[in-house]
């Protein structure tokens, strides 16, 4: 992410359609309806995946392994239907667990096709199915929903989630919207591959993540297929729907490249859209091979106040800049498939997405990375730079503040210092090698740092990540 410019229902059981849940997830998943497996008596699943931040973010008690998620738009009225397939398996004996849904009104939930007991408490989505899942059970928990989804308010003020614009909506989850439009267990240790299947207004494009399956119009409306096969935190799904001129080719790579741009901004993203292949190429030869199949970019009229890198394809709200798009196609490598495991690691996504911004600056006729350095280092003592460490933000509010970004560059640059350019490449190589399509902490990169440059670096990380106030000069 770009840095901003700045009641609990009663009980009840229902039933879904078994033929509506078997057309909104991919044949491989469905065929896990029904499946017979030995009971256990079983504890509640955690109401959230035990991040201090965001403590009802995620749950405990199992992992998704694949969402189908079914939409119907009507950007009119703003009412989405909706219609969630997840299938999971149980990480404990589980008597019931918890979906992260906020808003938006529960029709039905069945368990391996058989109703099941749910209950809304808050932003949770209490699920008890009429079996108990035993341990490493592979169960498919469906979920009907509908209503008008709004955003969220994050704790530095800003809106996430499903994002209403003029002609359709800017869909953004980072770091808590994803409840606001499907049941999720939206924490980023939880990654999963995914299927959308959305319909809109004919004339509305619908766009999300990985590769376009293919799309047909009927009836005056136009229904989008999707897919994401590679690991996705529930936080960079999209779905992002509006009035769009949509560009697809295939680079010399072989990457398929969707962009989808609205009008009022196509001429002003038109210079940085023509550079994405060769930002790409250039961060593959630093970063290791793009670790997607599909790229691209959504551009929209909608002044939110940051873009988003939503996997696969990053999301704008206005036309981006060339820092912008290199910031937000790094997160491809840092952040999206290398994910976080606390959100106090915040650093580990915006310090790297932002000193790719100075690696580019420096390898494309601007100033050095050092300069850059230099010039953030001469600010005072004072100077909000350096109100808290970007390895321990302190609180949910920090997480997109300038320390994260910028001293958590800074920390970059004196490693790279410390250590000399050709280990110091490497080791952003190997982290993204290493951690691909799974987690990775600050305590790992140190460790991996040591390793490579043979050198002890406790000293370095303690000043710039996690030392109070500015840190005195090498």
């Amino acid at each position: 992410m770009t840095p901003p410019r700045r009641q609990p229902a009663p009980r009840r059981t229902a039933v879904l359609r078994r033929e509506a849940v078997l057309a909104a997830v991919p044949v491989a998943v469905a065929a896990l309806l029904g499946a017979a497996g030995p009971t256990a008596a079983g504890t509640p699943g955690a109401s959230g995946a035990g991040d201090p931040y965001f403590p009802l973010s995620g749950n405990g008690g199992y992992h998704v392994r694949h969402y189908g998620l079914t939409l119907r738009y009507d950007t009119s009225s703003r009412h989405l239907d909706g219609s969630a397939v997840l299938a999971a398996r149980a990480t404990q004996d589980l008597s019931r667990f918890d979906l992260d849904l906020k808003g938006l009104k529960v029709t039905g939930v069945t368990v391996d096709g058989r109703p099941a007991a749910f209950r809304r408490d808050g932003q949770e989505l209490v699920v008890t199915p009429r079996h108990a899942l035993s341990a490493d059970r592979d169960f498919v928990v469906a979920v009907a929903y509908d209503g008008t989804p709004k955003p969220v308010t994050d704790p530095d003020g800003s809106a996430d989630g499903w994002i209403p614009t003029d002609d359709g909506a800017f869909v953004a989850g980072e770091p808590q919207g994803a409840m606001t439009w499907f049941p999720a267990n939206a924490h980023p240790k939880d990654k999963s591959s995914y299927d959308f299947t959305i319909t809109v207004p004919q004339g509305r494009t619908a766009v999300a993540n990985g590769v376009l399956l293919g799309q047909h119009t009927a009836h005056g409306r136009t229904t989008f297929r999707w897919r994401e096969t590679q690991p996705m935190a529930a936080y960079l799904a999209t779905a992002t729907v509006g009035k769009f001129k949509v560009e697809q080719y295939t680079t010399r790579d072989g990457l398929r490249v969707y962009n989808a741009v609205d009008p009022r901004e196509a001429s002003a993203a038109a210079p940085a859209l023509k550079k994405l292949p060769s930002v790409l190429r250039w961060e593959s030869r630093l970063f290791g091979p793009y670790p997607f199949r599909s790229a691209g970019a959504i551009v929209d009229h909608a002044n939110v106040g940051y873009a988003l890198e939503t996997q696969t394809r990053p999301l704008y709200d206005s036309a981006p800049d060339i820092s912008t798009l290199v910031h937000e196609s790094a997160h491809q490598w840092f952040g999206d498939s290398v994910s976080l495991t606390a959100w106090k690691d915040i650093w580990l996504n915006e310090g790297f997405a932002t000193y790719a911004e100075w690696l580019y600056a420096e390898q494309h006729g601007g100033d050095s990375a050092q300069k850059t350095f230099d010039a953030l280092y001469a600010r005072p003592a004072g100077n909000h730079l350096w109100a808290f460490p970007p390895g321990d933000p302190g609180s949910a509010e920090n997480i997109f503040d300038t320390p994260v970004y910028a001293r958590g560059a800074m920390t970059l640059q004196e490693l790279r210092r410390t250590v000399g350019d050709d280990d110091f490449f490497r080791i952003l190589r190997a982290w993204a090698a290493g951690h691909r399509g799974g987690h990775g902490t600050t305590a790992q990169f140190e460790r991996l740092a040591e390793r490579i440059s043979g050198k002890p670096l406790d000293g370095l990380f303690h000043t710039w990540l996690f030392t109070k106030g500015k840190p005195n000069s090498a």
